[in-house]
């Protein structure tokens, strides 16, 4: 469970290398920003919701595998699919970080101009 649960920290930064590369300190528009700011949450809150549950999980399980060694399969399969909860963001916050400078194009223009 712990080296489970430590994949959903990298999810975390590979997106946060991803946004990174996308930003232009020149033509940063306020809709690549509310964008990355909604792919960073995607990613963060499914990560969250998933290590709550490889958290529970895991406890229950190592409780349950210590009085039935049968279990351990079964704890293993809920297990992982508890990590695709947090893969599951990982997917959609990309999809939403990549598309986000070409779908942004004249919608928010600074005041300035």
């Amino acid at each position: 469970p712990v080296v489970m649960a430590g994949v959903l920290g990298i999810y975390g930064l590979i997106t946060a290398v991803i946004i990174n590369g996308k930003m232009d300190a020149a033509n940063y528009s306020a809709y690549s920003g509310y964008a990355h700011l909604g792919a960073g949450l995607t990613v963060g809150m499914s990560s969250l919701a998933a290590g709550l549950a490889i958290g529970i999980v895991g406890d229950a399980g190592v409780r349950a595998n210590a009085q039935q060694p049968r279990l351990f399969v079964g704890m293993i399969l809920i297990l992982i699919f508890a990590e695709a909860l947090g893969l599951y963001g990982l997917i959609v916050g990309l999809v939403v970080a990549s598309t986000a400078e070409g779908k942004g194009k004249g919608l928010c223009s600074p005041y300035n101009v």
